[in-house]
């Protein structure tokens, strides 16, 4: 399932944003325009255990444009949208909004901070958005993914930019809380994976900053479609939208899966 947005002022999103993706473009640009990006309108081929989930409560500014989901980033409103629009229409400011893999690899890199995911595998596009599998290189040209990005545009003209609403969850899932709802803390984060010897770390954050609000203890977990469970506590959110973030790794690297849900801000 995929997850929250939080707000943030049209300017001060779009320098976040550019700080965000500066980073990206320094240090992995190269890896994620050489890997084998494609792109289809057929349907996704992956079979998924969990998605962003349509929101059926009333919607709020935070997420028109943007029908049933909740916005993750890197927008927070649609006031900010429109502000980048009119700065890329009158001077081509931050174009990678266009472009689904950038915007993938910036949300990874860059705002969750897993700096050794830095690879884009493929990418498909679709009615229902772009679903972007990101990982890292194992040995030779071999890739191990990590997640696959799912994001919407926001808005329907040619210039409306990509926003991250959530993962498309495979072996490891995170369906407690349930997208959409509303989180308090601290909040218990609950789900599946299938793998061996994993250590399952859940963080909540907010849109405006990519330092967690809040880091729960790992969690020993492992073996097929196995249940995990841990409670975080977090502080400091002022966003109406939080992004919950289960990750796991240690084998060949820190961060190797990761999964995102996105609730609102009690």
């Amino acid at each position: 399932m995929r997850r929250a947005r939080g707000f943030l002022g049209g300017g001060a999103l779009v320098v976040s944003g550019c700080l965000v993706i500066g980073a990206v473009m320094s240090g992995c640009g190269s890896k994620s325009t050489s890997s084998s990006t494609t792109q289809t309108t057929a349907a996704p081929t992956t079979t998924t255990t969990s998605g962003p989930l349509p929101v059926t409560s009333t919607t709020s500014q935070a997420n028109i444009g943007l029908g049933p989901y909740l916005p993750l980033w890197p927008f927070a409103t649609s006031e900010a949208v429109q502000a980048w629009e009119q700065s890329y229409s009158s001077g081509g400011h931050q174009p990678w909004h266009l472009d689904a893999g950038l915007t993938a690899q910036a949300f990874v890199t860059g705002y969750l901070g897993f700096k050794e995911i830095d690879t884009v595998i493929h990418t498909t596009i679709n009615s229902g958005g772009a679903h972007v599998a990101i990982g890292f290189v194992t040995t030779g040209t071999s890739t191990s993914k990590a997640a696959v990005i799912h994001m919407v545009r926001w808005g329907t003209s040619p210039s409306a930019p990509w926003e991250v609403v959530g993962t498309d969850d495979t072996t490891l899932t995170l369906t407690t809380p349930a997208y959409g709802s509303t989180a308090t803390s601290p909040v218990t984060a609950r789900g599946t994976i299938t793998g061996v010897d994993e250590q399952v770390v859940v963080t909540v954050r907010q849109s405006a900053s990519s330092v967690p609000l809040g880091v729960s203890a790992g969690v020993p977990a492992g073996g097929i479609n196995a249940p995990w469970s841990t409670a975080v506590s977090y502080r400091g959110d002022t966003e109406p939208v939080l992004a919950i973030v289960v990750q796991t790794g240690g084998h060949i690297q820190a961060v190797e899966r990761f999964a995102v849900t996105g609730v609102r801000n009690s």
